[in-house]
């Protein structure tokens, strides 16, 4: 396997003239086959024109988009009175297909106005080929009921779930706080701890860590039982 990745900040490597964008610091991601210099795009969203530049300087052909959950920063729609540019916008300039958990498709249809035909719906643990690297798709609810992680090797995207010392919030509309104490201690954490983990935003002084420093220090995952997970999200 030969896996490419890149790490693409809004307001440094896309969407540059956008302080909103900025001021969000998501991430967008291209993984796939170094060799067959073929990709796909994780959460795209800010700035459509400017990720697939970046893909094609790359030389990368663009053959699909992948979905961590359906917040509008992530795929595109209308936010704190801004509309984001996304999905839909990718799919009608490449004509790609759109990657989700099966619990997240209609959330994903209705805030970015996708149709069905455009979107490939997944279960948790399906691999999907790009080129010859393979991605498992780690069902990982809490933060919506259809958020997931992808699982390239050794590197994890992981959306808003799991960030560089903390989580998700988990008092949006589809957050369940129960889901998401699961997905950290039951999935993320058993994940082997030199995983690189890629998280969906720049909240932290560093932009990768690995699962085994996350265990370490981030609290979230240091939490030791459901008890103590309610206790902490108390207010949720």
């Amino acid at each position: 396997m030969s896996l490419y990745i890149k790490q693409l900040l809004a307001g440094r490597d896309f969407a540059t003239a956008d302080s909103f964008a900025a001021q969000m610091a998501n991430f967008v991601y291209l993984i796939g086959d170094d060799e067959k210099r073929v990709c796909m795009v994780v959460d795209p969203a800010w700035d459509i024109p400017g990720i697939i530049e970046f893909a094609n300087n790359e030389d990368m052909q663009l053959i699909g988009a992948l979905v961590t959950h359906y917040h509008p920063d992530h795929i595109g729609g209308d936010i704190f009175g801004h509309s984001i540019t996304g999905l839909a916008d990718l799919v009608s300039t490449c004509a790609v297909k759109v990657h989700v958990n099966e619990a997240e498709s209609a959330g994903v249809k209705q805030v970015s106005g996708l149709s069905e035909i455009d979107i490939i719906r997944h279960k948790a643990g399906d691999d999907l080929p790009i080129g010859n690297v393979r991605v498992k798709l780690l069902h990982t609810p809490g933060h919506t009921p259809g958020s997931q992680c992808f699982l390239a090797g050794s590197a994890l995207v992981s959306g808003d779930t799991l960030f560089i010392g903390g989580c998700g919030r988990v008092d949006l509309p589809g957050g369940n706080p129960e889901q998401m104490y699961y997905s950290l201690t039951q999935v993320l954490a058993k994940l082997p701890e030199d995983t690189l983990l890629f998280p969906g935003h720049n909240y932290a002084a560093k932009e990768v860590s690995t699962i085994g420093d996350e265990k370490k220090g981030n609290h979230y995952m240091r939490v030791g039982s459901l008890e103590d997970w309610k206790s902490l999200m108390g207010s949720y």
